[in-house]
């Protein structure tokens, strides 16, 4: 066990949000999101904020609030939102989420799929400016992760390089480790995953592979495209449990034939798992590829944020594709899925291995 553990510091992750996730600029509305167990953050975030000149709308959530929505709410208030909920997102110029994970109470998958459904034009409203998703530490997050609170805080911090005497150069590091990868991703068209239970092939072909260098997730670490929306065939097994609308989902495996899902198990969670699919018709397409980088990320934590960038490791996303990237994909759904590679796993463009037990051969 680690003896010179970090404590965690909401005001080093405060700043690091407001000034390079966020770029807060004076007059700038934006709004910071999360639960009530992130008070410490949410509250150095909005200091932060007003210190530069910017106007903080804080939401806080209660324990339990969307799965009270997800249960009780009437058909007509589940299946649509009011128009205010639309024009206050719109009268926005940012946003920060703050995932504050705390034990899930279940609630019918159908019914959250349908509330997911409804609030899209809001999620797609959202994304059309600038946001940010970063994590607080809490003491259920830390169990999920099988470490203590202080162990748990200790890592977030290191995965954020708020450990660093200048974070933000230490995720320049990272922009420029990932351009090169991307500058031989972008000259390919066949991607192949092999893997136990894994053999898939994608096209990538003349679609943009974006940069996650901590911007808008933090942390990161991770090179992502939007893969043809009708080109993967083959099979997928997830080896890391991910979880959806508060189910952990565990040996996910989906088939695909002309880029659709046409069969899906799971050893753990398979309501959910097809509950997801069923959402909306894009939601059988990936609207994602993406490849963990962060070689400082290297053990599951059930929290997708923190997983999906384990070095070694891949992500397909099904549902909604980035625009950046050329993907056309839409969906109410966009749900990352993660296999690892580290250990017989192989990654090959167009028919030459560049990726073998979770390490680069570029």
């Amino acid at each position: 066990m680690r003896t010179d553990l970090l404590s965690y510091a909401p005001d080093l992750h405060a700043a690091l949000l407001a000034d390079y996730c966020l770029s807060a600029a004076p007059g700038e509305r934006l709004l910071v999101a999360g639960g009530q167990e992130a008070t410490p953050l949410i509250r150095a975030v909005t200091r932060a904020l007003l210190t530069r000149g910017a106007r903080p709308v804080v939401r806080m959530d209660y324990p339990g609030q969307q799965e009270d929505f997800a249960e009780l709410a009437s058909d007509a208030v589940l299946d649509a939102i009011h128009p205010a909920d639309l024009s206050d997102v719109e009268a926005l110029d940012g946003s920060l989420r703050v995932l504050t994970p705390v034990e899930p109470r279940h609630v019918d998958a159908a019914r959250r799929a349908r509330l997911l459904a409804a609030n899209a034009p809001v999620a797609s409203a959202r994304a059309r400016r600038k946001w940010s998703l970063t994590l607080y530490p809490t003491a259920y997050a830390a169990a999920q992760a099988g470490m203590t609170e202080a162990q748990f805080g200790d890592f977030v911090m290191r995965a954020m390089f708020l450990d660093r005497a200048d974070p933000v150069a230490a995720w320049g590091e990272v922009r420029a480790t990932q351009a090169r990868i991307i500058e031989r991703l972008t000259r390919a068209d066949v991607v192949r995953i092999e893997a136990p239970g894994t053999d898939l092939t994608l096209r990538v072909g003349g679609r943009s592979w974006a940069n996650s260098d901590g911007k808008r997730n933090m942390p990161s670490g991770e090179v992502f495209t939007g893969p043809l929306e009708n080109s993967a065939e083959g099979v997928v097994t997830f080896t890391v449990p991910a979880e959806y609308q508060g189910v952990m989902v565990r040996g996910a495996r989906l088939e695909f034939r002309g880029g659709l899902v046409v069969n899906a198990s799971a050893d753990e969670g398979e309501a959910a798992l097809h509950a997801a699919l069923d959402t909306d018709p894009g939601a059988r397409r990936l609207g994602e590829l993406g490849i963990g980088t962060n070689g400082g990320i290297q053990v599951p934590t059930g929290n997708i944020l923190f997983d999906e960038k384990i070095g070694g490791t891949v992500h397909l996303a099904i549902g909604k594709s980035y625009p950046e990237t050329g993907g056309v994909n839409a969906s109410a759904v966009h749900w990352d899925l993660i296999t690892d590679l580290r250990q017989g796993g192989r990654l090959s463009l167009d028919g030459e291995v560049v990726q073998e037990n979770g390490q680069f051969l570029i």
